[in-house]
């Protein structure tokens, strides 16, 4: 029989994959509906408790994200890792390890992760709850994640990590406490991008983790956030901070983390976010790495510091040696009560 096909015929075109909807009860199934899960399909966790090693590494789309969904009664926690003084960082390298040089020195990743997505952009998480894991939900090359209504709590280091170039994700409506209770400098909230230092590990073709245009939306963080509620590191750009409220009771204050926020990344749009009680102050500034940290804009948030020496926002960067032409600006609509004032720089009008 010749299978060619004729002139004037039309090759048929492959239908695409029915998505489905995958209900789940146990922490197997969970494992097998996300290493079968294809683009439109939902994941849809059962009340109760799931313990494993979780990690999503298939694809979506923009037209057909996957989905993972439940209450937050549906409870994740990672079997690798038990609570406080777990061992999980002497079994195998960890982010936070001495600087490597070679991606053969870096992390294998997804050890003690709650959630691990690896590859698998456009995915949607909403409803359910990571509790007791080394990280919390870390996204590996992932861009287009939408983290919603999640909340994550008991953690080992930071609770959110987009990292490895998992730009245009956002987190929303989210509540993040309790972080850092194996590694306390390491315990962020949410995490943005990569430490220069370890940009050996999780940069893209130009040479920085471009985990660009993250939105961090209407979360409560904190309290008992070991480190910053939310820390934007230098290399990454241009996303939106906006409706969060940050309780900085817990913060312990390693690894220079003092502030509710930490902005090391450049043209972030910071506004209207509440912090109260943060460790010293409730936004700082850095430039870690020579561009990175300018361009920054602060409107509308409301703070209420503790510490006699601290800032609302306290800007460390806005000298001509480092930002230039590019200033990080504060305006005048920011309010703050106690410590040292609103800001160290003059404000701006309008915002």
């Amino acid at each position: 029989m010749n299978s060619a096909i004729s002139e004037g015929q039309v090759a048929a075109t492959p239908a695409a994959a029915t998505a489905t909807v995958v209900s789940v009860s146990t922490a197997s199934q969970l494992s097998s509906a996300l290493a079968a899960a294809k683009p439109g399909d939902t994941i849809q966790l059962a009340d109760g408790t799931y313990t494993g090693k979780f990690a999503a590494t298939t694809p979506g789309t923009a037209s057909q994200p996957i989905t993972l969904t439940g209450s937050n009664k549906a409870v994740i926690h990672s079997s690798e890792y038990t609570g406080p003084g777990d061992s999980v960082t002497a079994r195998t390298k960890t982010d936070s390890a001495a600087s490597p040089t070679s991606a053969a020195a870096c992390p294998t990743g997804g050890v003690g992760y709650g959630l691990w997505l690896n590859g698998a952009p456009y995915w949607n998480l909403t409803g359910f709850t990571i509790d007791t894991a080394s990280k919390g939900i870390v996204l590996d090359s992932s861009p287009h994640v939408t983290v919603n209504n999640v909340e994550v709590r008991n953690i080992g280091d930071e609770g959110v990590h987009f990292r490895k170039g998992s730009s245009a994700g956002v987190i929303k409506n989210s509540y993040i406490h309790d972080t850092g209770q194996n590694q306390p400098g390491y315990g962020e909230g949410v995490y943005i991008g990569s430490a220069k230092s370890n940009w050996a590990c999780y940069a893209g073709p130009t040479g920085v983790d471009a985990s660009d245009n993250v939105q961090v939306l209407n979360n409560r963080i904190g309290p008992n956030v070991a480190a910053e509620g939310l820390d934007i590191k230098e290399g990454t750009k241009s996303g939106i901070v906006t409706g969060n409220t940050f309780n900085g009771i817990g913060s312990q204050n390693e690894n220079s983390a003092d502030s509710a926020i930490d902005v090391k990344g450049d043209a972030y749009r910071i506004n209207s976010n509440t912090v109260a009680s943060p460790y010293l102050d409730g936004f700082q500034t850095h430039t870690a790495q020579k561009p990175y940290g300018c361009g920054n804009t602060f409107a509308g948030n409301t703070f209420t510091v503790t510490s006699s020496e601290g800032y609302g926002i306290d800007v460390t960067n806005n000298g001509s040696s480092k930002c230039g032409t590019s200033p990080n600006i504060v305006y005048v609509s920011n309010r703050s009560t106690g410590g040292a004032g609103l800001t160290n720089i003059p404000v701006t009008a309008g915002g």
